[in-house]
């Protein structure tokens, strides 16, 4: 059998114009389409919820200095927690600071039966994750070559690499390290080929509809690595 990634929506899915980022719609059809599970963004509103959302705002409401009651539409951390957590990988990134001990909770609530990894760009959050739990799957998440060089001096258990950063050699030495390694976001169905080939631990895609069956029609149905093991 051929190697197989796990196969990721990104925010979750822009497979259909229809249905917008970061919601339990496109939540939904990332799993409809076959993939593991999905990437999401989680924000802070100004009560202290944890709310998912990529932008820091959503209209004219910045959503650091706005209450959730007034953010209806976005879905809630542990809304997404509590729906997913028997039947998806969650790979959980977080956009800003102070949202450990919320994250942390949510997961003590719902643990990820599929898997999961708490992500950032912000090495900070790394390590307040880190401080507070000897148990939490981490990663780092790199869109240049100087975040990227950050990794050995961070407790990471994963990496997190826009695909213009990952070649053979880096998931080399990453998975020499005991490092698992995800790329992000691969819409071509060459360059998702390319990185199974390397072994990559994940591919995430906002194409879903793509991804899947780049890899089933290929015949690789072997499963990936074990996540958080």
């Amino acid at each position: 059998m051929a190697y197989l990634p796990l196969l990721l929506g990104h925010r979750s899915s822009r497979a259909s114009p229809a249905v917008p980022e970061n919601t339990l719609a496109s939540f939904d059809l990332s799993l409809e389409h076959g993939c593991d599970g999905f990437e999401f963004d989680a924000r802070l509103a100004a009560c202290g919820t944890a709310v998912i959302c990529h932008d820091p705002k959503v209209g004219k409401l910045t959503i650091a200095s706005t209450q959730a009651s007034r953010l209806p539409k976005l879905p809630r951390l542990t809304d997404v927690l509590q729906r997913y957590s028997q039947r998806a990988f969650l790979d959980i990134e977080l956009k800003v600071k102070d949202l450990d001990s919320k994250v942390l909770t949510a997961l003590s609530e719902h643990p990820p039966a599929q898997g999961y990894v708490v992500s950032s760009f912000i090495p900070d959050v790394v390590m307040d994750l880190e401080a507070r739990s000897a148990t939490v799957s981490i990663g780092i998440i790199c869109e240049t070559a100087s975040q990227l060089s950050r990794w050995p001096k961070l407790p990471v258990d994963y990496v997190i690499a826009h695909q213009s950063l990952v070649n053979r050699e880096l998931v080399q030495e990453l998975h020499g390290a005991g490092i698992k390694i995800f790329v992000w976001t691969v819409n071509d169905a060459a360059d998702m080929l390319r990185f199974g080939g390397w072994e990559v631990d994940a591919i995430s895609s906002h194409d879903t509809k793509l991804l899947v069956p780049t890899f089933k029609t290929n015949g690789r149905i072997e499963r990936s690595r074990g996540m958080n093991g």
